[in-house]
């Protein structure tokens, strides 16, 4: 047999030529390889931002590093553009704008929940959602791609922008549908996703919004019996959205899209909302679940759920 070696970095090859009794050399070789390999990238680790998407498995495996951080150390470092990504504006589902204006009376949220596609796909198929966009939010880079996004250095998260009807769907039921169709309780990933880019997020646009996701995530964190890392900020401090390019928009409803979604619900639901909601909260009609259990005992997130089903708006009520 011929065993073949290569130096990774340096790119130097040692053929060994074998006898059938000289096989145990193959054992030999390997190590080396492996050895070499494991030289080389602790060489490129010393290199690579540690919130690289692409080396933090490696890294975590091998080296023990590149485990979560606070995101405010990887921000900041790429400056972005001033250019916006240049979008048809006619969401490829429902037909609505994806930028404002938006007709009066509709309300806005921003979630985060790991890869955005199923995200999005998740709350597009809600109940009184009018329109919802995929995009990043929550870190300094303006304007970013997808690219600069997962690399880790633009502190942003993948993104969902929602708009929604309050008369027919109410904040605490997407605050719902956000805790349950993902994993909050994985810091800075989802699945096999890893990287800050992929870290859970409620960003709110008022005072109601915020209060409410907040008590939620102390109810969602005893329900679960784990500790929730879910990073809650107002639009004023994690905006302004920045929407990805065209054909990440409604991705999973595009011909010849990957029929990929890494979410990791926990089959745990949200206590019922007098549970947990804030006083102020609790008596505002318009902020009160208008989706009951019968829709929850249909439709509750569970894993994979989204890529089964159809793209059209779930029909209820």
């Amino acid at each position: 047999c011929v065993c073949v070696s290569v130096y990774l970095g340096v790119g130097d090859i040692d053929r060994v030529e074998l006898k059938k009794d000289e096989a145990r050399a193959c054992v030999t070789c390997s190590q080396t390889l492996f050895m070499r390999f494991l030289h080389t990238a602790s060489l490129l680790a010393a290199f690579l931002p540690r919130s690289s998407s692409a080396f933090e498995p490696f890294s975590r495996t091998f080296f023990g590093f590149g485990k979560s951080t606070d995101t405010t150390t990887t921000m900041g470092s790429l400056p972005g553009r001033d250019a916006e990504e240049q979008l048809s504006n006619k969401h490829f589902v429902l037909g609505t704008p994806l930028r404002p204006p938006y007709p009066d009376g509709l309300q806005e949220a921003v979630f985060a929940t790991g890869c955005y596609w199923g995200t999005e796909k998740g709350f597009w198929r809600f109940p009184g959602v009018y329109s919802t966009a995929v995009g990043y939010a929550g870190g300094t880079t303006k304007n970013p791609t997808y690219a600069e996004t997962c690399s880790g250095r633009t502190g942003h998260t993948e993104a969902v922008h929602v708009v929604f009807d309050p008369s027919k769907v109410s904040y605490a039921d997407l605050l719902r549908q956000f805790w349950e169709s993902h994993n909050p309780a994985q810091l800075n990933g989802q699945g096999g996703d890893h990287g800050t880019q992929y870290r859970s997020a409620i960003y709110y646009y008022n005072e109601d919004q915020g209060a409410l996701a907040t008590s939620s995530k102390d109810a969602y964190e005893k329900a679960l019996g784990e500790t929730v890392h879910t990073e809650i900020k107002s639009m004023e401090v994690a905006g302004p959205f920045y929407y990805a390019h065209e054909g990440y928009q409604q991705y999973l409803a595009r011909p010849g899209s990957r029929n990929y979604c890494s979410a990791m619900p926990r089959g745990v639901s949200l206590p019922p909302f007098d549970t947990w909601a804030p006083a102020p909260q609790k008596d505002q009609a318009d902020l009160r679940p208008k989706l009951g259990d019968d829709f929850w005992a249909k439709h509750a997130p569970a894993p994979g759920c989204v890529l089964r089903q159809p793209n059209e708006k779930i029909k209820w009520g």
